[in-house]
């Protein structure tokens, strides 16, 4: 598996990810966030989001 420089996802990678707005890539973050039971101060990891949307690491790598 390969390695990757990035741990966190940002509203902006989850739009270039899943070709939906910026506005609603955030709020899908925030609804991962409730799902995972996370405080607004913590982040998304891009294994959470895979998790969450039922994609794997190898299928997004090239969007982030």
């Amino acid at each position: 598996m390969r390695e990757y420089a990035k741990v966190v996802i940002y509203p902006k990678d989850v739009a270039n990810i899943t070709g939906k707005s910026y506005r609603s890539s955030w709020v899908l973050l925030n609804k991962i966030k409730a799902h995972y039971q996370k405080e607004k101060h913590q982040f998304v990891s891009v294994q959470e989001l895979c998790d969450y949307l039922g994609l794997s690491v190898e299928e997004i790598a090239s969007y982030i």
